[in-house]
């Protein structure tokens, strides 16, 4: 790799780091920053809120870098990101912290999606696979160091800093792409797609919101239809139809699955670590760290084996491992020793570095240069909606779980959402009752995350081997 390919690299690995190690930050902090607001009860929107604004500018920064380049795209981007972040960080109540993490989250619509789009460009199929390797590391380094950054800025300086301190880097990133990343684009006027993107957005937020509110689900899939007639018509459209070949719709649904699966790992087995087990929270971020690790090893070693193997037996093996370890889930209990857990999320991170990994490549190679972007920005919002739509069924599963625990020994009317301070007032139910009700509850959960994982296997034994053919040739 020459000089000017590692300086690139860099600048990506930078850019997904401010979007990466944010989400863990935040979480460590959002208990500090509710506590000096004083809004505890807008928490999830603190979340919420730059789930939404990144899944909605997802596809309209993948549409914009086919149209104006990768560089100035992820630069912008990233700028909108910084000025969010610093928002953030001089915010005085819980509604203008909201509404700058909107702006922060329409900003990191543009680095994932375009930060891999640009990996897509300037490496060829046999670099990618080890390119690929190291931005999983910067998810890895994220979730790992994460937690104990915004503890210690809290401790030493304040929560303010947190949103603060990723403005050097992401200026850094944007200088190393304006100086490294060359494109040659051919300069024409463009029609932009405005109606379709805001079609378009307006189906995203229906389908996001649509666990929480009755009859948005119909709507989001209405406003589907009209932005499909929508873009029949458009000169440009945000998600060219060629794009979706039957091996990006065979990826595009595996990714779907396996990022709903993943939240429900990430958020549910550190509910068991803490509500059953009895662990504080450092332990059970430190419990899930194996994931990263196995994560990145995984995403080096399989990615790898693409043009020996093709694409069909490597995210095969993954998911397969991935089933495996959602059923070992399945024999965690209330007395069940930390080293299984640790175990359990190795083995699982292995499987979602190699599908996650591999996926990105075949979506990129399945298209040509001028469509890159949106395909890549089709599986990033695909994932994002996983993620969404996965987590508000599990919680819903989950308090059903919780509320039939209760109901099966002649207890009625138990308010999940009340359950855990009640433990605290040690009123009607024991600890004991209470961790029993949980650990039922989220086999449930479990036994959905199986099934998901089972259905990304068998999925995985129809994708082709194209990228196979494509190394010997």
């Amino acid at each position: 790799m020459d000089k000017r390919k590692r300086k690139i690299t860099l600048a990506v690995m930078l850019a997904m780091f401010l979007g990466a190690v944010e989400g863990t930050v935040v979480i460590t902090a959002v208990p500090t920053i509710t506590r000096d607001l004083e809004g505890f009860d807008l928490i999830s929107w603190v979340f919420s809120i730059y789930l939404l604004t990144s899944a909605i500018s997802t596809p309209v920064y993948g549409k914009l870098s086919d149209l104006y380049g990768r560089k100035n795209t992820l630069s912008w981007g990233i700028l909108i990101f910084l000025i969010g972040s610093s928002l953030c960080g001089m915010a005085q109540s819980m509604y203008q912290l909201i509404g700058f993490r909107a702006l922060q989250g329409m900003g990191a619509g543009a680095i994932f999606t375009v930060g891999y789009t640009i990996v897509g460009d300037v490496f060829q199929l046999s670099e990618r696979a080890r390119i690929q390797g190291w931005l999983s590391s910067v998810w890895g380094v994220a979730s790992l160091i994460g937690p104990f950054l915004g503890g210690f800025i809290i401790d030493s300086l304040s929560w303010h800093w947190i949103f603060l301190i990723n403005i050097p880097f992401g200026l850094l990133a944007i200088m190393l792409l304006q100086a490294n990343l060359g494109e040659n684009l051919e300069r024409k006027k463009h029609k932009i797609d405005y109606a379709g993107a805001l079609v378009l957005s307006a189906a995203i937020i229906a389908l996001l919101l649509s666990p929480y509110m009755v009859g948005l689900l119909g709507a989001g899939l209405v406003l589907l239809i009209v932005f499909y007639l929508i873009e029949k018509k458009a000169a440009e459209p945000v998600f060219p139809f060629e794009i979706f070949t039957r091996t990006n719709i065979l990826a595009n649904s595996i990714c779907f699955m396996t990022a709903a699966v993943l939240i429900g790992v990430e958020v549910y087995l550190a509910i068991y670590i803490q509500n059953v087990l009895g662990f504080g929270a450092t332990v059970s971020g430190l419990t899930l760290a194996p994931m990263s690790v196995a994560w990145i090893l995984s995403s080096f070693l399989l990615s790898r084996a693409i043009p020996q193997f093709g694409e069909r037996a490597v995210t095969g093996i993954a998911a397969l491992v991935l089933l495996l370890s959602c059923g070992l889930l399945l024999t965690l209990g209330e007395g069940s020793l930390l080293v299984w857990v640790m175990l359990f999320v190795f083995i699982m991170g292995f499987g979602f570095g190699g599908i996650f990994t591999t996926l990105t490549i075949v979506v990129q190679a399945s298209v040509d240069f001028t469509k890159r972007g949106a395909a890549t920005a089709a599986n990033s919002l695909l994932r994002t909606i996983g993620q969404t739509i996965g987590i508000s069924i599990f919680g819903s599963l989950f308090n059903l779980g919780i509320v039939r625990y209760f109901v099966s020994r002649g207890i009625s009317g138990v308010d999940p959402g009340s359950l855990y301070s009640r433990q605290g007032i040690n009123t009607a139910f024991s600890p004991e009752q209470i961790h029993s009700s949980i650990n039922g509850a989220l086999h449930w959960v479990f036994i959905v995350l199986l099934t998901l994982s089972l259905a990304c296997t068998l999925l995985s034994l129809t994708l082709p081997s194209g990228l196979k053919k494509t190394e010997e040739a």
